[in-house]
């Protein structure tokens, strides 16, 4: 089992078959590093990819961050949501084609995790709630790889899950021997992703495990639970979701708090079902 694990590793991060991340990406992570960099010469080198600066600009100018409409160029953008929720979205946008063909209602399933995210980080008093709308944005990125990297693999997942009455998780951990939350590790650090992004990514399955930031984790892991309960999009199976009462403990949520943010998306999920690039 090791040795597949070793190998299905080395063919995930064969990274440069997926048209991922824009050279652009590289030009605006160097200049962040250097605390001289202003917004506007970042947003300057995002602008010069004009199809990548109109899919960022219809992102943030969805509901799922609270601006509708109301953010009118890469700079404001970066301004008023942050360097990393704009990478993220770079990211997210990157491989929407790759998604929507990779599988059949993922895509809606992630912008919806993203929409929920927010809300409960809201409810639950937290500054920046758009950053935990993109870690919501990335958790099920790891899905992605393994359809396009590894298409038997990922068949033989799917299949799994509809023969065994499993969900895509434990699916994944039978076929693989590790699941999306893994690969979303290997990829959060392949692309330098901050820690709470990383994190969230990589343990919004076992929120009660996360070491750094266990409010971001606990955050997706509602967001997730809460769209598979409205059936919204598809993450490869059609299980229950499981709720962790370690989740609701730590960001302090009563099960009032918890159908207040169901009343606020289900509201929000018909205003960005139709987000699409």
């Amino acid at each position: 089992m090791e040795d597949l694990k070793t190998s299905v590793k080395g063919q995930v991060l064969a990274i440069q078959d997926l048209p991922t991340l824009p050279g652009v990406l590289d030009e605006v992570t160097k200049l962040v590093e250097n605390p001289e960099t202003s917004t506007e010469e970042i947003a300057n080198v995002i602008g010069k990819d004009q199809v990548l600066s109109a899919k960022v600009l219809k992102m943030v100018n969805s509901p799922i961050y609270g601006f509708p409409g109301r953010i009118s160029s890469i700079q404001h953008g970066l301004v008023l949501l942050g360097f990393n929720v704009i990478r993220g979205i770079i990211i997210s946008t990157s491989v929407f084609d790759m998604m929507v063909q990779a599988m059949q209602g993922l895509w809606e399933h992630s912008i919806g995790v993203a929409t929920a995210s927010n809300i409960v980080a809201r409810r639950a008093g937290f500054d920046d709630p758009e950053e935990y709308a993109v870690a919501g944005l990335l958790h099920d990125l790891g899905k992605v790889v393994t359809a396009v990297q590894l298409p038997e693999l990922h068949e033989s997942i799917l299949n799994t899950a509809k023969e065994k009455n499993l969900s895509y998780y434990k699916a994944e951990k039978h076929v693989l021997g590790f699941a999306h939350d893994r690969i979303n590790a290997w990829l959060a650090r392949h692309w330098h992703l901050p820690g709470n992004i990383r994190e969230a990514m990589s343990r919004h399955h076992s929120p009660h495990m996360a070491e750094l930031y266990k409010s971001t984790a606990c955050v997706v892991h509602l967001g997730d639970f809460m769209v598979r309960l409205f059936e919204f999009g598809n993450s490869g199976d059609d299980q229950t979701a499981y709720l962790r009462p370690e989740a609701m403990k730590e960001l302090g949520f009563k099960m009032s708090d918890l159908e207040r943010c169901m009343d606020e998306l289900a509201d929000q999920l018909l205003d960005v079902s139709d987000m699409s690039f």
